[in-house]
């Protein structure tokens, strides 16, 4: 898309033999780091390759490919507990996980808004054009089963008064995200989209003011 158009591989900078050995690079480096762990968490890992490979098609498949987005980038919630602690408390990982899953499909919904008008011409699926005029509906009810997904986790896990108030405060920044977001200036979007670093920033906070 236009947006994208000057990326190294979309602009020809770099050939495609040359990004397969750089994501080898990567892997073999992920793979490593993988390996470093619990056997409960390298198998935890791997499981999560099928989502790996199959994100990247969905846009051609169906409407709904930032849920799927959100499923993998959010397996840190699953994996990063089982790195600690041998295995998963899942009353405390699934809420967390369903969570972030929620939070992805809100901000990259504001994202792929952004590329519509291209979306359209070149034939791919996204949420934004999935929810067209009624995104803040979807948005708002995203937002709400994220937090309260974010509650039972922190009830779960025996979490403090600064965690709550963290959430709080999330929810206070998806509101005025949400309400203020404008779908049909893709500017305003990356602009929203941006702003969700303070959603993690405000999370990560309460997290760590809460467990002190």
């Amino acid at each position: 898309v236009a947006r994208t158009a000057s990326r190294p591989l979309a602009a020809g900078d770099i050939s495609t033999f040359q990004s397969l050995v750089f994501l080898g690079g990567q892997l073999s480096l992920a793979l490593c780091v993988l390996l470093c762990l619990n056997y409960y968490s390298i198998i935890l890992g791997a499981a999560s390759l099928s989502l790996v490979v199959t994100y990247p098609l969905m846009k051609r498949i169906t409407y709904w490919p930032q849920l799927v987005l959100g499923l993998t980038f959010n397996w840190g919630a699953l994996l990063g507990w089982s790195a600690i602690r041998g295995s998963c408390e899942w009353s405390v990982c699934l809420p967390l996980y369903f969570a972030g899953v929620m939070w992805t499909l809100v901000y990259d919904t504001i994202y792929a808004h952004q590329d519509k008008r291209d979306d359209i011409m070149i034939g791919v699926k996204s949420t934004a054009l999935q929810f067209k005029e009624d995104t803040k509906r979807w948005l708002s009810g995203f937002s709400l089963a994220m937090l309260l997904s974010l509650c039972v986790a922190g009830m779960n896990c025996s979490q403090t008064f600064p965690y709550y108030s963290a959430v709080a405060a999330v929810g206070a920044h998806l509101a005025h995200q949400i309400y203020t977001l404008d779908i049909d200036k893709p500017e305003d979007c990356w602009k929203k989209f941006a702003s969700n670093r303070t959603v993690g920033i405000l999370l990560f906070i309460g997290i760590a003011l809460g467990n002190l």
